[in-house]
């Protein structure tokens, strides 16, 4: 386990991460569309839990967050509605990390079985709450993970959207610790040419519905950001015709539960 000195001088606590290149190594991939650096949950793994920890992810599509908590001794417990992608996670998985994480092929909207996986895994682990909850849905229907109706991805209307995000959200804000943590990666939309705030949006819902302290906004780039690789005069040409701006950023939000 790092001292705590070690683990002081390597969290980042600016508000404005300039990440780089994704972490590699072990399990990690970029494969998958809608993933994330590997740097954003072992930044917050490691400032906001223990060893030995319980870790939620909302949607952990190919398990990035499942693989830090791996190396870092913490328990995991994760929902996608994408089967297919966590047959692969699970393949990745097989034979290492035994009864330290939960995924499950779900619907995180669904209340019942959300509930009872939930209540099962904690008591599997031997623990009485999840430590933090991490959360990084999809963007409106800007990319269709699946073909599933109930998927958010396939919802073009930001309340709609809202509305069923709010509900997953209150699936697992139960089972969050007392100050325990909750982080929102999110970025904004374009819609009818006009930029869609969809993660202060979803921000504000989130302080309206739960009980929270928003203890941060963290402003994350986008480098390398696979839809524009290759592609960077013809989005900038789009930018110009439209009078839009490329999007560079993403959002962080840290809330602490009250």
């Amino acid at each position: 386990m790092e001292s705590s000195i070690t683990i002081v001088d390597s969290i980042n606590v600016d508000s404005l991460w300039l990440i780089g290149p994704r972490a590699k190594g072990g399990k990690r991939c970029n494969t998958y569309h809608g993933n994330f650096a590997p740097q954003i949950p072992n930044d917050f793994i490691r400032r906001f839990t223990d060893e030995d920890g319980v870790v939620l992810d909302m949607f952990m599509g190919s398990g990035t967050t499942l693989f830090e908590c791996e190396a870092l001794h913490r328990k995991f417990i994760g929902f996608d509605i994408n089967s297919p992608l966590l047959e692969d996670v699970n393949q990745q998985m097989f034979g290492s990390y035994r009864g330290c994480y939960f995924i499950h092929p779900y619907d995180i909207c669904d209340k019942t079985n959300v509930s009872e996986l939930v209540e099962k895994d904690l008591v599997a682990f031997n623990h009485n709450a999840v430590d933090m909850i991490l959360s990084h849905p999809p963007y409106l229907d800007v990319i269709r993970f699946t073909e599933e109706k109930s998927d958010l991805s396939h919802i073009s209307d930001i309340t709609q959207f809202t509305d069923l995000y709010i509900q997953a959200v209150s699936n697992v804000w139960p089972y969050l610790t007392k100050k325990g943590y909750f982080i929102l990666v999110i970025g904004d939309v374009y819609r009818k040419g006009e930029v869609v705030p969809l993660g202060f949006t979803l921000m504000n819902a989130i302080k309206q519905n739960f009980k929270c302290l928003l203890k941060g906004i963290v402003v994350k780039d986008m480098v390398g950001n696979r839809a524009k690789i290759g592609q960077e005069k013809l989005w900038r040409y789009r930018a110009m015709k439209w009078g839009t701006f490329l999007f560079k950023h993403e959002y962080i939000f840290v809330f602490r539960k009250k």
